[in-house]
């Protein structure tokens, strides 16, 4: 992790309305990372959305963690389908020519 980019954890949470608790289960369940650094806890500011979005899941809609982990799979697995139907439209358009 680049420590420039880096953003503490508990700025995030009191801006969030969250709790670092929430935040260190995440980490525990792998779905997200934290570094440690002389004792304060940092994430890293490209884990930004996915936190963002992760609290969003659980505090709005009152998703359980084991949900979020299947939601998050699932929307990274529809990305990727969507990434290869384009490769495969363009492909086509090779031959279509």
């Amino acid at each position: 992790m680049q420590t420039e980019n880096l953003i503490l954890v508990s700025e995030f949470c009191l801006n969030h309305n969250i709790e670092i608790s929430f935040v260190r289960s995440l980490q525990e369940t792998g779905l997200i990372e934290i570094a440690t650094i002389e004792e304060k806890l940092f994430i890293d500011g490209n884990q930004l959305l996915q936190l963002e979005k992760i609290a969003r899941l659980y505090y709005e809609l009152d998703i359980n963690l084991e949900g979020i982990d299947t939601i998050l799979h699932l929307l990274q697995r529809i990305g990727s389908l969507q990434d290869e139907i384009v490769f495969l439209k363009n492909r086509l358009r090779l031959y279509e020519s």
